[in-house]
């Protein structure tokens, strides 16, 4: 394995651990810091420049193509959040997800985070306890809430799967 591919792998593994920490964050509390979103931008700059200098896995129409998804998805995901719809850590995370999926994966990646969301969602509905004030038998906006980080991370990691892999 070369070095760049190895930074690559790095990155995909950072990747999923931001995923993962911001899903548990938002499933604890329903907030997303702004620093996940942050730092998953950063880690796909490195991972494209990597591609881009090797011609491994990313070219530049390709990491174009993903920075016009993502803001297409944060342009969509702001518009719902306007609407009171979703989050805004949600459309922040999700936009800065969608980097790593690009044109090839976005479907993939769309449909993967909606089933989670689904299945979370379902399970909100059949009373499971959800975020830090679950047990305190409130009935406040914590079963008003979905805290759809989780299902994001689904997605995102689907996507880190497949590119690890492809």
């Amino acid at each position: 394995m070369s070095l760049v591919a190895l930074l690559q792998t790095g990155c995909l593994i950072a990747f999923a651990i931001l995923l993962c920490v911001a899903a548990w964050r938002d499933y604890r509390t329903l907030l997303i810091f702004n620093a996940f979103p942050v730092a998953i931008v950063a880690v796909f700059a490195i991972w494209a420049l990597a591609g881009i200098g090797s011609g491994r896995g990313a070219s530049l129409p390709d990491v174009a193509g993903s920075v016009v998804c993502a803001a297409s998805v944060f342009a969509v995901g702001a518009a719902a959040f306007a609407f009171g719809g979703v989050g805004g850590g949600d459309v922040k995370l999700l936009a800065a997800a969608t980097l790593f999926a690009g044109p090839s994966l976005l479907l993939d990646f769309v449909l993967v985070t909606a089933v989670a969301g689904g299945l979370l969602g379902v399970a909100v509905l059949a009373g499971a306890p959800i975020g830090a004030m679950a047990g305190s038998g409130e009935p406040s906006r914590w079963r008003r809430s979905l805290p759809y980080g989780p299902a994001i991370a689904a997605g995102g990691l689907w996507v880190a799967l497949s590119r690890a892999l492809g």
